[in-house]
């Protein structure tokens, strides 16, 4: 009987709920920086900035829609924030490749984790796993092919929004109120030190979180802000008791326009 199209033994004994424990067992060559070669990272595109804060029921996260290589702009409309599953969301900045790889990796490990267990990981475990993840980007990050991602999620057990920060060896730190990460953080953080207040709702925290971006691209070169002309707006995400939201473009359009209308009067002071 002929075994062609059937599944290998390694998919049907049963193993680790760890997806990133297989691959390091069947298919290493799969992980992040595996087959990293010695030598000068090349002119590769890179993510810039991501910002995320807490809001009364959850968490914004917000990316831009620019990648850079040197001095040039790659694209205007790459997407760096990404759902980690229905209560989380990972956002990257660094070297634009490798960390979409590595946003889909974790989805897949906690999607592996879910279906083995029959349960959730909890917030805390999932920013663990991010960060174990990371530290096997370690051989490429010391040739230059840094990610620096940002997670944030709904803890259902807290019933409150956190936001976790990396440094590139995989360190996790839990930030509180807000933080940003990538080449116009610096930009954003200020706005957000401004402009963030507890008790917000999702509306105003999600203006914030596009004011901030928008202060972002006015300093950083590497930073894109809104476009209404081209109709590209940033990727601006809500995670709630109720899950994962990707906020509309026709929404984020009606703020941008009012956000650039209220700059416009202000004039130079904006």
């Amino acid at each position: 009987m002929s075994n062609r199209g059937r599944l290998g033994d390694a998919f049907l004994r049963p193993g680790s709920s760890s997806f990133l424990d297989f691959l390091s067992d069947h298919a290493p060559e799969l992980l992040p920086g595996r087959s990293a070669a010695a030598g000068n990272a090349p002119l590769a595109p890179h993510a810039t900035t991501i910002v995320a804060l807490t809001f009364q029921d959850g968490v914004v996260m917000a990316g831009d829609r620019r990648a850079t290589a040197g001095t040039m702009i790659a694209s205007r409309e790459i997407e760096k924030v990404f759902p980690a599953d229905d209560y989380s969301v990972i956002g990257i900045s660094g070297s634009a490749g490798i960390g979409v790889d590595l946003a889909r990796l974790f989805q897949l490990e906690l999607e592996h984790y879910e279906k083995i267990e029959g349960s959730l990981l909890s917030l805390d475990g999932k920013a663990n796993r991010l960060g174990t993840l990371l530290r096997g980007n370690l051989p490429l990050a010391m040739q230059g092919f840094v990610v620096v991602p940002l997670f944030g999620g709904y803890d259902l057990d807290r019933g409150a929004g956190r936001i976790f920060s990396y440094d590139a060896t995989g360190g996790r730190y839990e930030e509180h109120e807000h933080h940003g990460t990538g080449s116009g953080a610096i930009f954003a953080r200020g706005a957000l030190k401004k402009l963030w207040r507890p008790g917000m709702d999702a509306a105003e925290a999600v203006k914030v979180a596009v004011e901030a971006l928008y202060d972002a691209a006015d300093d950083d070169a590497a930073t894109g802000g809104p476009d209404p002309v081209r109709r590209i707006w940033p990727v601006v995400t809500t995670v709630t008791a109720a899950g994962y939201r990707r906020v509309p473009e026709d929404e984020l359009a009606t703020l941008v326009d009012a956000l650039l209308a209220v700059r416009t009067e202000r004039g130079r002071l904006a």
